[in-house]
């Protein structure tokens, strides 16, 4: 029975060491998972002194009861590529295989394809919510970048103007255009529907009536080319609040210069921001919601695992977010290589979620989580290992002296 005890142990000691030795080699491995072996003792089995094998209950060597991965959090290094993404906390990114089936993984060292695709090293496709209106989907779908063609133009459609009007100006007169008709006034630059800048004025002048004033998209004064065209009057109460119009919006016709883009544009400018006080006049805020035609110059991910990528333009656009998923024993999750895992029926149905929402944790973008191996340990692990194959290997060499000398008795 020596015989067969000192095996099993050496079988169980080159299993431990294959074990150590695999953790040895992915240490350096992004997302990668330490691993453990699990020895469980193997016992007679039979009933009576006369079974033969043994007296039941009498220990008859080891095995290896299982190889489990400890999912304990890795050390989040920074890498500055901002495809580069780390799960701070619990989950898993969600992967679709090439060959179409379901993987997670904890290696978030994301590209994008000549297609604009948000893959992984081996291909597979990165899975997220897509976003309507602020709210993501409920389903995973794969994760795009519209990288290749610009955003299109937009026209201008609103200007916000906020400004206060100095209560204490005078009348204007446009019989001596006194005060200057474009004392109080401000320009801009809004958009057609190529993207081409249209230059925008608006000019105040105080009107007789009591706390009013008069708004003009060009110079009041009646020599000025071309003509001014007054678009509406403000009216104010006695405390400086804009009363009218109701709602606070005038309406604008402006003329591109493009003879390609649409025309006439209709503009509505917004005063709703509008004051009357006695101090200088001052523009607070003046915006306008067009914009030209812009080009892919970055991306970034929040967090929340929001996808959004930026223009030459200034502006921005979201582009889904990054699906999560967890299981309920992430010890029952199979390897299946390039730093991805398989859901069994041991690990359960996946667990979809969102990053930073419940028990999923939050993302860091342009960070990767390196491997939680310790190979100081390891190597511990390794020397302890090969000391216990010796001594297995010894118990078999001294049945063997054992047997030898009954073989020579006489």
């Amino acid at each position: 029975m020596s015989f067969q005890t000192g095996l099993s142990g050496l079988n169980a000691s080159a299993k431990n060491l294959d074990v150590i030795g695999n953790n040895i080699a992915n240490a350096n491995t992004v997302g990668s998972k330490v691993s453990r072996t699990e020895f469980a003792a193997v016992v007679a089995s039979a009933i009576g002194p006369s079974g033969g094998g043994g007296a039941a209950g009498e220990g008859i060597g080891v095995e290896v009861s299982t190889v489990s991965q400890q999912f304990s959090q890795g050390t989040i290094n920074i890498t500055g590529n901002n495809l580069d993404c780390a799960i701070n906390g619990g989950g898993f990114f969600e992967l679709t295989l090439p060959d179409g089936s379901s993987a997670y993984t904890r290696d978030g060292q994301f590209k994008l394809d000549s297609k604009g695709n948000l893959i992984t090293n081996s291909g597979a496709s990165v899975m997220g919510y897509a976003i309507t209106n602020g709210v993501p989907s409920s389903t995973p779908t794969k994760m795009a970048v519209p990288s290749g063609a610009p955003i299109a133009a937009k026209a201008t459609t609103t200007i916000n103007a906020s400004f206060n009007l100095d209560a204490r100006a005078t009348t204007y007169d446009p019989l001596t255009n006194t005060p200057p008709g474009t004392t109080y006034g401000t320009t801009l630059n809004a958009f057609d529907s190529q993207g081409v800048t249209v230059p925008v004025k608006l000019f105040f002048t105080k009107n007789t009536a009591a706390n009013t004033w008069d708004v003009w998209d060009n110079d009041p004064n009646p020599t000025a080319v071309p003509a001014a065209t007054n678009l509406g009057q403000l009216v104010f109460d006695t405390t400086g609040i804009l009363t009218s119009p109701a709602p606070a919006t005038l309406p604008m016709t402006l003329t591109p210069s493009n003879a390609g883009a649409a025309t006439p544009m209709t503009v509505s400018l917004n005063v709703s921001g509008a004051t009357q006080y006695g101090t200088s006049f001052a523009i607070s805020d003046l915006t306008q919601d067009g914009y030209t035609a812009g080009t892919l110059t970055g991306i970034s991910i929040s967090e929340q695992g929001i996808i959004t990528t930026r223009y030459s333009n200034g502006q921005t656009q979201t582009n889904g977010q990054l699906a999560l998923a967890d299981f309920r024993n992430v010890q029952g999750l199979k390897p299946i290589g390039q730093n991805n895992w398989a859901e069994t029926s041991s690990s359960g149905q996946p667990l979809h979620g969102h990053p930073a929402q419940g028990n999923f944790g939050s993302i860091n973008s342009g960070a990767l989580e390196a491997s939680n191996i310790d190979l100081t340990a390891e190597l511990v692990a390794m020397m302890t290992a090969q000391r216990d194959y010796q001594s297995n290997a010894q118990t078999i060499k001294t049945q063997d002296t054992v047997l030898q000398t009954l073989v020579n008795l006489r």
